[in-house]
Formats: C-alpha cells, structure tokens, sequence
C-alpha cells in the first residue's frame, strides 16, 4: 500500500472513532434528561434507614442534603413529607457539554 491510502485509512479511522463517542455522549446525556424525579413516597423508602416518616440530615443525600436547611422549614433537623412536597424543585446543574 502507499503512503496515502494508509493515511487516508487513519483519518477515516479517527473520524469513525470521534463520531461514536459523540453519539455515545449524547445518548448518556438523554438518559439523565429523561428520568423522572422520584416521588415523595420513594424518597422516605430509600432514604428513611429507621423508618420513622422523617428523613435527618444523615439519611439524605443528593439535592436533599445540599438543600436541607431551606426545606426544613419548621427548623427541627428533620425532613418531613409536607415539607419535600412544598420545598423548591432543584435546578438543573448546567452541563459542560451542551452544545
């Protein structure tokens, strides 16, 4: 083979490459777009380890925990339904990728 057709091949081979990572990326960011918050009554399932219909600072995590003292609104360190129901909806974190 020649020094073109070899070169030629590289280049094909990289844009090949570059063009299924990005389709990948993008798929992965749809992924995250499309799920769905999870309910009240899921929070407390995963979340409340000792089951007493209250969520502590120790229990939560994500958004909760970052958030917790303006969803704690009666000031009491706990978490409870009413107050996830009424607290804010978090904002979306901007992505560095986004086009």
């Amino acid at each position: 083979m020649n020094k073109k057709t070899i070169q030629l091949g590289m280049v094909i081979g990289v844009f090949a490459l570059f063009s299924a990572c990005k389709m990948n990326a993008q798929n992965d960011n749809n992924k995250r777009q499309d799920r769905e918050r999870p309910s009240v009554e899921e929070l407390f399932k995963q979340m409340d380890a000792n089951e007493d219909g209250l969520l502590s600072k120790e229990e939560v995590k994500g958004p909760l925990k970052r958030d917790f003292a303006k969803i704690d609104t009666d000031e009491d360190g706990f978490l409870s339904k009413k107050e996830i129901e009424e607290a804010p909806k978090p904002k979306r974190r901007k992505s560095k990728n986004r086009e």
